[in-house]
């Protein structure tokens, strides 16, 4: 594993410039459930930038397991501004990473999507146009599902099929938005079935330990989010 560490703050007018502040707002990726033992790749990109010796940004974990594209359309400019740490500041970068909750079947493999298809691009427009407004935005894809594992808690059925069909309506969207997009969804499948399989939990929906580990390296390699770290060096 790698990990871009920022070692040495600018300074403005003869004081230390505050560190870049980031928050991650999303659903139970951004959360990392399904990790016991590094709390996921937000969790541990936040440990990995906490030594003082060669501090990194700030990073605030603001992912709510279950989480829609609504619930975080609706908390994000709020939760956004109580993150500025020092008075009249806000955070530099909003990281966003949400879409699979959205696209499950409800109670059977041919049930209603939770969130509606032409409702669920109406939701990503007013997010990214949100959070655009308030700085600049990455975005990080979903992981796909193991299939065979279905129904999640039997009720939820996540498939490949409606994860590409929501993922492409984000991926161009983001296009649209000017919103770099990692798609982890392409990346996982293109190993295939056996490697991807081996980094879920045994629900089949969340990443497990190894999972996490592999999203952390993918995010930390990604240019778009180097480059706004070496530009607050």
């Amino acid at each position: 594993m790698q990990t871009l560490v920022i070692s040495q703050p600018h300074l403005v007018q003869g004081a230390e410039r505050p560190p870049l502040k980031v928050v991650a707002f999303g659903d139970s990726l951004v959360y990392g459930f399904g990790d016991p033992i590094g709390g996921g790749w937000v969790e541990r990109l936040r440990r990995s930038w906490m030594n003082p010796e060669s501090p990194g940004p700030v990073l605030y974990n603001l992912g709510i397991r279950g989480d829609c594209v609504k619930q975080v359309s609706r908390r994000l400019t709020h939760e956004f501004r109580l993150r500025g740490e020092l008075r009249n500041q806000v955070p530099d970068l909003i990281i966003l990473s949400v879409g699979v909750n959205d696209s499950t079947r409800l109670a059977r493999p041919n049930g209603k999507n939770f969130t509606p298809f032409e409702e669920f691009q109406a939701e990503l427009v007013n997010l990214l146009e949100c959070a655009k407004r308030l700085c600049p935005v990455l975005f990080i894809g979903m992981v796909p599902v193991d299939e065979a594992k279905m129904p999640f808690l039997n009720y939820f059925y996540f498939n490949h099929t409606d994860q590409y069909r929501y993922k492409e309506a984000t991926r161009l969207a983001c296009e649209q938005h000017q919103v770099p997009y990692l798609d982890i969804f392409s990346r996982w499948l293109s190993h295939g079935d056996e490697w991807y399989r081996a980094r879920l939990s045994e629900d089949g929906l969340h990443p497990n330990t190894l999972g996490y580990e592999t999203l952390l390296d993918e995010v930390i390699m990604w240019p778009a989010l180097q480059n706004h770290l070496v530009c607050s060096v």
